[in-house]
């Protein structure tokens, strides 16, 4: 295996937990930020398409249900393999970590191709299930037929820079959406504009920004300034490690697929309640959802690698510093983000649509579906905690208990009660993130909290 010193330091279990973590969360929630923008840029522009830009903005939002569940097999593999490297790195079992790695880019690879297959044969009837109207359909299938020929890059690029991310090279792993973001930017305008080409330009800047940012992760990896390389020999799959990946990678992908149901059945809902511009709302929600959790996403991708690592060696202070830090800077940014949706609603709506009755109908919806967003970091922070110390079971049940038991059925019951309609829709989210959250911080202070201190103790003991 070849090696090299990574941005600072790859051995977490050196320096302070908050030093470690904020080392790595500065450039990877500027790399999450970034990664937003491959979608987001592309609803900005759409948004403002002359005419048409209300309708284009609502038929892409149909289609993130089906890019949820791309997403949601690149966490299987990366959120998955990527902490049981960690750990086998702090155990300094570096040629087990190259396979675990290997293993998971075979995994992305040979699904990205199975998945664009199978939503290429469903795409038309999977689409007005999840809230197409004949008027925004064109638009939805549009999109969606140019984006599903670079699944397969989308999936390497998210999925492997995790690896990238695990191994302390925060800045590289940056530049893996730094450079395809850049290139986004840079094609959206010419293609929807200059060239005419609407969503489907859109579409396009999106596929070919995702195979530049996996060229560059993929050619990282298999270069000699990787602490752990990339080798071929290392991709043949073994059972019983990719078993472990699937179980401790279900958690983020149970969360993404649920993410992907909620995601259907409230366009479904707010397509029979209110119609194309209520979809259009959700569209704008879930774009500004996308933007302001960026940083929150960052920090807890940054902790988990830091969190393993010292898990692995046994530094079990280290290891309840983390969380403590990790908690505490959760809570004071999602804070932070409530108050500013609650008070300048506008500003973040506008970033999306002009249109006014479009802006109008999202501001009341935005202070609803907000409400208490601080009780996220809860969620979080307990999730994080369990997927970096290898609790996959913890991690699932409270992924399934917050989207599934939870939002989902609220957001079909809620629009029939006391009249409202489709803010009952709005409604289910803080609803489910007081008690999800909640239940699941709780669990993870009752729990593996608990068990860690009492491994920090029998250690002090053994040591006198």
């Amino acid at each position: 295996m070849g090696s090299v010193q990574p941005d600072k330091n790859s051995d977490f279990s050196q320096g302070s937990m908050a030093g470690n973590i904020l080392w790595l969360a500065l450039p990877m929630t500027i790399a999450q930020l970034i990664h937003v923008l491959y979608s987001v840029v592309d609803r900005m522009y759409l948004g403002r398409i002359p005419q048409a830009g209300a309708d284009a903005l609502t038929g892409v939002g149909v289609t993130f249900p089906i890019i949820a569940i791309v997403t949601a097999f690149a966490n299987l593999f990366g959120m998955g393999g990527s902490p049981l490297f960690s750990m086998e790195r702090g155990r300094g079992n570096t040629a087990l970590a190259g396979r675990i790695m290997g293993n998971c880019f075979f995994l992305l690879v040979s699904t990205g191709a199975v998945l664009t297959g199978i939503f290429f044969a469903f795409k038309k009837p999977l689409l007005y299930a999840f809230g197409a109207s004949s008027i925004t359909f064109p638009y939805a299938d549009g999109y969606l037929t140019i984006y599903l020929l670079g699944a397969i890059f989308s999936m390497l690029s998210l999925g492997m820079n995790y690896f990238i991310n695990a191994q302390g090279f925060g800045r590289k792993g940056m530049m893996t959406v730094l450079l395809g973001a850049a290139v986004n930017l840079l094609l959206d305008p010419l293609f929807i504009f200059v060239w005419n080409m609407g969503v489907q330009g859109a579409a396009l800047a999106t596929v070919i920004s995702q195979f530049v940012s996996t060229l560059w992760a993929v050619w990282f990896l298999f270069s000699k300034k990787a602490v752990v390389r990339l080798e071929l020999s290392a991709m043949e799959l073994k059972l019983k490690l990719v078993g472990k990946i699937l179980a401790l990678g279900f958690s983020g992908f149970i969360m993404s697929v649920t993410n992907s149901v909620v995601q259907v059945v409230c366009n479904s809902t707010l397509q029979a309640f209110g119609g194309d511009l209520y979809v259009g709302v959700m569209t704008v929600l879930n774009s500004v959802r996308e933007v302001v959790s960026s940083p929150l996403s960052g920090i807890n991708s940054a902790a988990q690698p830091v969190i393993g690592f010292n898990y692995g060696a046994e530094e079990y202070r280290r290891v309840r510093t983390g969380i403590k830090f990790l908690s505490w800077v959760c809570i004071g940014y999602t804070t932070l983000i409530w108050l500013l949706l609650f008070c300048f609603p506008g500003v973040f709506i506008r970033m999306f649509t002009n249109e006014p009755k479009l802006s109008t109908a999202a501001v009341p919806a935005m202070h609803i579906y907000f409400f208490g967003f601080f009780m996220m970091a809860l969620q979080n922070a307990g999730q994080t905690t369990a997927v970096a110390l290898g609790r996959s079971k913890q991690a699932i049940f409270f992924s399934l208990l917050r989207k599934a038991v939870i939002v989902a059925p609220l957001t079909l019951l809620l629009p029939n009660l006391w009249g409202l309609g489709v803010n009952g829709v709005f409604l289910a989210e803080p609803v489910s993130n007081f008690i999800g959250g909640g239940a699941c911080y709780l669990t993870m202070l009752l729990t593996i909290w608990r068990e860690i201190k009492r491994k920090e103790q029998e250690r002090l003991s053994a040591e006198r």
